[in-house]
């Protein structure tokens, strides 16, 4: 490794983080028909999103599209 003489000789540690309590999560699933064309609109999505829903995954089977949200649980 080449050094520079003005860069530091100390190397920088990452922060540490402590986690006492789990997230504890809810989950929410959205089915639409491909067949029928009724994909999620932009309001619906953000009204999830008000709501405080993520969306965490997308799936594709068997002629329906399947949205899979998540938030922490109350």
């Amino acid at each position: 490794m080449t050094r520079f003489p003005d860069q530091p000789t100390q190397r920088v540690a990452p922060p540490i983080v402590y986690v006492t309590e789990k997230t504890r999560w809810e989950y929410k699933q959205v089915v639409r028909s491909l067949s029928e064309n009724k994909f999620p609109s932009e309001e619906e999505l953000n009204r999830l999103g008000k709501d405080g829903w993520e969306l965490v995954t997308i799936l594709n089977s068997s002629g329906f599209l399947y949205l899979y949200f998540k938030r922490p649980k109350d």
